[in-house]
């Protein structure tokens, strides 16, 4: 691996042209009941998209929400906490790195339900959908809005 960082280093300085090391995302650590399928997709989809991911079977995932400081009305199937925020439902990655860049004084994001085309529910459909910020006291603000698309 540091090999070849730094043969495509040299190369990169042969070509005259700059390489900037991206820093490594943090790690995810997804809460999830081990029978649920589109928590899997989901947990891969972080994956593909550069996040490391400790995902934990639990029976219920309620306590998890809770002590994350997600409001009951946003709760889906799994919960996620990264670089000190929660993240509830199929929030999809993009929107995860965003956040982290940007460290909006929020409590974290979500995707409420089980909406068709977000990330790990994909198939012949896409709905829209939008991507909520939710504060401590529960009030939530649209983060990001997705058009989805007919199949």
């Amino acid at each position: 691996m540091q090999r070849r960082i730094v043969l495509q280093a040299l190369l990169a300085s042969a070509l005259g042209v700059h390489v900037q090391a991206q820093a490594a995302l943090p790690a995810v650590d997804v809460y999830k009941t081990p029978s649920c399928g589109c928590c899997h997709l989901w947990v891969e989809h972080l994956r593909a998209n550069g996040f490391a991911v400790n995902a934990h079977d639990v029976d219920d995932t309620t306590g998890y929400r809770e002590k994350a400081g997600v409001p009951q009305a946003l709760g889906s199937c799994h919960t996620g906490m990264v670089g000190g925020y929660a993240l509830e439902g199929h929030v999809p990655a993009r929107e995860i790195k965003r956040l982290l860049a940007e460290r909006p004084k929020i409590k974290g994001l979500a995707v409420p339900a089980m909406v068709p085309g977000s990330p790990g529910m994909e198939g012949s459909r896409s709905d829209p959908y939008d991507v909520l910020a939710f504060g401590a006291d529960g009030r939530t603000t649209v983060y990001q809005h997705y058009n989805g698309t007919s199949k």
